[in-house]
């Protein structure tokens, strides 16, 4: 089949990619001239691991191509894909559609012959009905059919997602449409991955139900180690011990400082605004972002307990920045909140991670970017991992300890055991959802302290 993908950001460029080696001739089309320049020469403008490869191969097949030109894109095409952004708009926490309605319009005016027009960016429920709307509106002689394809990949893990995949969701109404989509996904079928076929407004609401759920999730055993900090629980164990029950699994039960990227922020928004707009407020979701955000909060105290209190005047390294790992995604990265407060306590920060440079530099300012973890430890007063990159997964403690002017820990992802941590020399650890006996840290009074004070503060700015 012929498909045409509209978009070459993370979801486009992925989608168009693995599309292609299903054996699809894909021709995928972007504005962003310099874009299509760097991919037409095999560079691939994101990290994803084994994108580059496989596209390259694709190419080389005869079976991939990147164009400008949305006519050339959609020639003889039986599948027009929109993947273009869809940002929280400012201000209503909506997503916006902007793109996603451009693209409508312009695939109205170049649409010469039947297509299903599929909808595989995140979109809010109803914008396929009304991505329908605006083709008939700009060509009413158009023959067409709407689908909504919503995609479930993991930033590091996205080719293994989209060729293995947990299952694929399409909503669709009408048998034409139906048999285009099922051609395009025959090779998962015949592998008997499992394909979904809904009406629209379903394939629209599962993508946001299944990110709002995982986001919940996540917030949850975040929720769940902060008292096992004061009760004396591990968080580690309580998570395998939860994970292990087959009704709850064990993924997304790590607990850290928050989620982020993507997805997960952008999508809990939309769908706590959605419910609002429809008079149902989604509760939950919306205490997940508040509570959210008062986690990346909570790890700053941390890192300032490490410290003694006061960051000021201190070299501080932190290990990772993007949201995840095997990411260069910065976007809603929880370093974008606890990064920031550091430098804006007096401390110097800075920072290693293996691809966050070219987008953090601008998102970052005011760090020291540096290749080398143990160079960047070098004299620190503090060492913290914020992103559990595999090159920090099997960090030489005693080395790092030894460099140090201070030797502290703050290990925001419980990548290491609290007894190796000591027996390495480092002085003072903090951790997630772990009290550690015999180190500093903030206990039930000083809690209740700061608690006092903040809810002090509140009172006297309202007051005021």
């Amino acid at each position: 089949m012929k498909i045409a993908m509209i978009g070459t950001g993370y979801v486009g460029l992925v989608s168009g990619v693995c599309f292609s080696d299903f054996g699809h001739e894909v021709v995928c089309v972007d504005k962003d001239a310099s874009k299509i320049a760097r991919l037409k020469d095999g560079k691939v403008p994101i990290f994803e691991p084994g994108l580059e490869a496989l596209m390259a191969r694709n190419v080389a097949a005869g079976r991939l191509s990147f164009t400008l030109d949305l006519a050339e894109a959609m020639r003889d095409a039986e599948a027009v894909f929109i993947a273009v952004g869809t940002p929280t708009r400012r201000g209503d926490g909506h997503a916006d559609l902007t793109y996603v309605m451009g693209a409508a319009e312009e695939i109205a005016r170049t649409l010469q012959h039947y297509a299903v027009v599929v909808t595989k960016s995140t979109v809010p429920i109803g914008t396929n009905r009304k991505v329908a709307e605006v083709i008939r509106a700009a060509n009413p002689a158009a023959d067409f059919d709407v689908a909504s394809n919503p995609e479930f990949l993991r930033e590091g893990a996205a080719i293994d997602d989209f060729m293995r995949p947990d299952r694929v969701v399409v909503g669709l109404e009408s048998e034409r449409a139906r048999k285009i989509m099922a051609d395009i996904y025959r090779p998962l079928f015949l592998r008997d991955f499992p394909v979904v076929f809904t009406g629209l407004e379903s394939a629209e609401m599962i993508k946001y139900a299944a990110n709002a759920f995982l986001a919940t999730k996540i917030t949850f055993i975040n929720e769940i180690a902060a008292l096992c900090e004061r009760v004396g629980a591990d968080i580690k164990a309580v998570s395998k011990g939860m994970g292990l029950d087959g009704r709850i699994g064990n993924k997304f039960l790590h607990a850290g400082p928050g989620y982020g990227g993507s997805c997960f922020p952008k999508d809990t928004r939309a769908l706590a605004r959605m419910g609002q707009e429809h008079a149902t407020p989604i509760q939950i979701v919306e205490t997940v972002i508040k509570v959210n955000d008062e986690i990346k909060r909570r790890m700053i105290e941390k890192i300032e307990d490490l410290c003694e209190g006061s960051c000021r005047d201190k070299v501080i390294t932190v290990l990772g920045v993007t949201f995840k790992p095997n990411t260069d995604d910065m976007r809603d990265a929880p370093s974008l909140t606890i990064v920031p407060a550091l430098i804006g306590a007096g401390a110097k920060v800075r920072v290693v991670d293996p691809e966050g440079r070219r987008e953090g530099e601008h998102l970052l300012p005011g760090v020291r970017w540096m290749e080398d973890a143990y160079a960047a430890a070098e004299g620190a007063e503090a060492l913290v991992i914020l992103t559990e990159w595999n090159e920090f997964r099997a960090l030489d403690l005693g080395r790092l300890a030894g460099l140090m002017a201070v030797p502290r820990l703050a290990d925001l992802r419980n990548v290491y055991e609290p007894e190796a941590v000591r027996a390495a020399g480092f002085t003072v650890l903090a951790a997630v959802g772990r009290r550690l006996d015999g180190l500093p840290g903030r206990g039930p009074d000083q809690e209740t302290d700061r608690a006092a004070a903040h809810a002090s503060g509140e009172h006297a700015r309202k007051t005021a």
